[in-house]
């Protein structure tokens, strides 16, 4: 596995816009609670003067200017240093009590510099000026335990903003660590893919997450794929071991029709025999071609809405009398009044369920009793053709669906063993899937729809089934 390169790696990039979208919200969000803290301070701040002021005025209640005078006494000797302020003068500016000589300050509330009190420059103070019966009083406050708390709470605020930078980037880091290797193990597979090896998987780690879900979809792609290149690796062993005998054939009844041209004999039969030899050739590569055109998935351009019960019901009626030639019994399932709507290709459904009747018939023996029906089972329409004849053996089921594929007892009947690879593609190509069962005795082959998507929102049959897709039917085993 490659070194991952986290500064180059778009989850860390993403991780690292996320995080400073983080830190600049929670940097707005600090500075508003810190005007909000600072707010409340000064609020509280100037209600505490207010009360004491209130206090001191209380104390004047009698008009006894002794009682002022020593209330404020109290107040200013129990404050240490020069956090608080309290002045009384009389009528004439004289100072009465307090721990300050003079203030100019106005009435009211007001802020101002220490200087202004008789204190060192430098330390402001929150100063309320009033009279009482004439008589100036003067509480103020200095704003340095306010702003102690200020300073604890910008500290606080700044060293949360490096612990929450901390740990965004480092957990940005890690997330885009942890899905960078798993993008990486995805690209790992690509390559080895790119390199030959169809086997290659992702790894899954089973948490259910959009890159679990992702590496399930390209490992069923990547599935499909190694399919098709084995079926196209088999396919071309195929024809070269099934269509080297005709073409041999071939050749040699084509030499014996010129020996005997050349003697001056007559080869008309051999030449008959050449032409029946590379017609069935020819309709091997024919057949060949459709299943490709078919597993492209072109013809789904043309999918409707299609009534199966209708389908095998016209299949049942074209092909009862061959049954009946053939000394066998076709027999047609009980339907109901409902449609069973399924989205396909008429044509191509005609003649997926022809080769399984045809197969029937073909290889099932005189008396043999074959029976095509539809049933809604669920959200599926399923569609099966089962017959009383020898069947099939359970370790050959899934191999006739290969290409070129034949059972050894079939070998000797006319057939270009395409017939249910072509079947097959049509029911992947209608994401249907078909399955052989044992009938005990005999075979029966099963296949499931999806319901068209039209079932749910409205009923009605469609136009039937064309008689004229009889003329399309391939088959054999």
């Amino acid at each position: 596995m490659r070194r991952i390169n986290l500064l180059k790696s778009t989850p860390f990039r993403l991780a690292i816009i996320v995080a400073a979208l983080f830190i600049s919200s929670f940097l707005v969000a600090a500075a508003v609670t810190y005007q909000l803290f600072r707010s409340e301070l000064a609020d509280r701040l100037d209600a505490t003067i207010q009360d004491t002021y209130s206090v001191l005025a209380d104390a004047y209640g009698d008009r006894d200017v002794t009682d002022l005078v020593e209330a404020v006494a109290s107040h200013a000797n129990s404050t240490s240093g020069d956090n608080a302020v309290y002045l009384l003068q009389s009528k004439d500016g004289q100072r009465l009590s307090g721990n300050i000589a003079s203030a100019d300050v106005p009435l009211g509330w007001s802020t101002v510099d220490g200087s202004l009190l008789g204190f060192p420059s430098g330390k402001d103070y929150r100063v309320y000026s009033n009279k009482v019966d004439d008589q100036p009083l003067i509480v103020g406050r200095s704003f340095e335990e306010s702003q102690e708390y200020l300073e604890i709470v910008r500290s606080s605020f700044g060293w949360a903003t490096i612990a929450v930078l901390a740990l965004a980037v480092a957990g940005g880091a890690l997330l885009a660590y942890r899905v960078q290797r798993r993008l990486e193990a995805i690209a790992t597979t690509m390559r080895d893919i790119g390199s030959g090896k169809l086997d290659a998987r992702i790894s899954l780690v089973g948490n259910g997450d959009d890159v679990d879900v992702l590496s399930a979809q390209v490992n069923d792609a990547l599935g499909r794929l190694a399919a098709l290149v084995e079926g196209m690796r088999q396919v071309s062993t195929d024809i070269a071991h099934d269509l080297k005998t005709p073409l041999q054939r071939l050749s040699l009844t084509i030499d014996q029709a010129i020996d005997k041209l050349s003697a001056g004999g007559d080869g008309n039969a051999e030449l008959l025999e050449a032409k029946e030899e590379s017609t069935q050739i020819n309709a091997t590569f024919d057949a060949l071609l459709r299943i490709a055109q078919i597993e492209a998935g072109a013809r789904r351009a043309r999918f409707r809405a299609i009534d199966m019960q209708q389908c095998v019901a016209t299949i049942a009626e074209i092909y009862t009398d061959v049954a009946a030639d053939n000394g066998q019994e076709l027999v047609l399932s009980e339907t109901t009044c409902d449609p069973m709507l399924v989205d396909g290709d008429e044509e191509l459904l005609v003649q997926l369920f022809a080769n399984a009747v045809e197969n029937a018939i073909r290889h099932c023996p005189q008396s043999a009793r074959i029976e095509i029906g539809a049933s809604l089972i669920a959200d599926r329409v399923r569609v099966e053709v089962a017959d009383n004849g020898p069947g099939i053996p359970e370790s050959e089921r899934e191999k006739v669906f290969q290409r070129l594929y034949r059972l050894d007892k079939s070998r000797t009947t006319p057939g270009t063993g395409l017939g249910l690879s072509l079947a097959k593609a049509i029911a992947d190509l209608h994401y249907a899937q078909i399955i052989m069962l044992d009938n005990r005795p005999g075979l029966r082959v099963e296949v499931n729809f999806p319901i068209s998507k039209r079932a749910r929102t409205r009923h009605g049959a469609t136009s039937p089934v064309s008689r004229s897709a009889e003329g399309t039917v391939d088959h054999e085993f």
